[in-house]
């Protein structure tokens, strides 16, 4: 049997070797992606979208940055779908989320949205192709609001081209009529990766990616409440390399990212910092492997994964600073369409907080279900 001191020193031997061999970041996220775009072939036909994600998501962690708790229930999303135009898809729908262990349900809105595309633009406006599928990384993006809050409404900016991609977004997220007691909130952001090299075996990239906060408005009766505006950012290098036999692809995701409040009145403990987040993967047939190292330094993120902050948003310690964190963690993640339109992932992600070793191994682990699947209804006859 591992004492918890052979586990954690087991732990940082192979995360490290695992840095040292490849030189590495994310799990593969598509099959959470539900996409709908118009398409040439499909012009004024009426389909029907069907999109459910049913999750476990469980935090057995007891450190002063991330609370544990357990989100365990489903999801869906059904849409009718009309493909207008070559170029113009219309989506209507709902999002409806059910926790499990509570009476009623947890969550419903609406879903509307016009797509726009041509070649290699989309322009989408309503409900947005938001959430993980911008693609940021999880110290931005906290991978856990794909449960949680994935729905955006705002406009979207979307070009895919052999050696680049963009995704430029604006998401109004509270707004507010005149004399309202609250402040109205708005954020965007921009997420691009170049190809430096594009081949069957290697791909070369850099990736820039950026989120702005607001929360302000001139119609609110909170004028002691001042004006808030707070950016993250990061950039890096990327380096896959396929290998097709048992080993599929080993590559490297490297980024250092930053935290600036540009707020006139400056409110939060740290008014800017920065964070080093480099990972080494492998994934195989087997499932996939991920050693990642978080470096951060007076780091706040706007919706990034609370566990890799400098302030800690802990329902018992709120509020409580620790300037810099160091957290290795070796993740891995096991996914397959177990058959058509149905795909498996379950994950399993341990970490050790390098400045409080004292403490025990941390660890989380998911199990989620995703069935999606269109259907043709009808053809509109003209």
């Amino acid at each position: 049997m591992f004492t918890n001191t052979g586990l954690k020193k087991a732990l940082l031997f192979l995360t490290f070797s695992f840095i040292s061999y490849f030189a590495s970041a994310q799990f593969n996220q598509s099959a959470f992606e539900n996409k709908i775009r118009p398409d040439s072939s499909l012009t004024n036909e009426v389909h029907f979208n069907f999109y459910n994600l049913n999750y476990v998501r469980n935090y057995e962690y007891t450190n002063d940055f991330h609370d544990g708790y357990t989100l365990y229930g489903t999801q869906l999303q059904p849409q009718i779908v009309y493909y207008a135009h070559p170029n113009l898809a219309i989506t209507a729908g709902a999002f409806i989320r059910k926790d499990f262990g509570r009476n009623g349900v947890t969550d419903a809105k609406p879903l509307f949205s016009l797509k726009y595309h041509k070649r290699n633009l989309t322009l989408v406006f309503g409900s947005l192709e938001g959430g993980i599928q911008h693609k940021y990384i999880e110290p931005l993006y906290d991978f856990e609001r794909t449960i949680t809050t994935p729905i955006e409404y705002g406009t979207q900016l979307l070009v895919e081209r052999k050696k680049f991609s963009l995704d430029a977004w604006i998401a109004w997220q509270k707004m507010i009529y005149t004399g309202e007691a609250a402040k109205e909130e708005i954020i965007g952001g921009l997420s691009t990766e170049t190809f430096l090299l594009k081949t069957d075996d290697w791909k070369l990239s850099i990736p820039a990616q950026f989120l702005a906060f607001h929360q302000g408005g001139q119609i609110d009766v909170l004028k002691e409440i001042p004006i808030s505006t707070v950016f993250n950012g990061a950039t890096g290098l990327k380096l896959h390399k396929d290998i097709n036999t048992n080993i599929k692809q080993v590559y490297t995701d490297n980024y250092i990212a930053v935290y600036k409040d540009f707020s006139p009145t400056k409110r939060r403990a740290y008014e800017g910092g920065f964070g080093l987040w480099l990972n080494a993967g492998v994934e195989s047939k087997w499932g996939s492997l991920v050693a990642s190292y978080w470096k951060g330094n007076n780091f706040i993120s706007i919706k990034g994964m609370p566990l890799y902050e400098s302030v800690s948003s802990n329902l018992y310690t709120n509020g409580l600073k620790q300037s810099g964190r160091n957290i290795v963690s070796l993740r891995y993640a096991y996914q397959k369409e177990l058959i058509p339109h149905l795909y498996l992932d379950v994950r399993f992600e341990p970490h050790i907080d390098l400045d409080h070793t004292d403490k025990q191994l941390q660890f989380n682990h998911s199990f989620f279900l995703t069935y999606k699947q269109d259907f043709k209804l009808f053809k509109v006859k003209k």
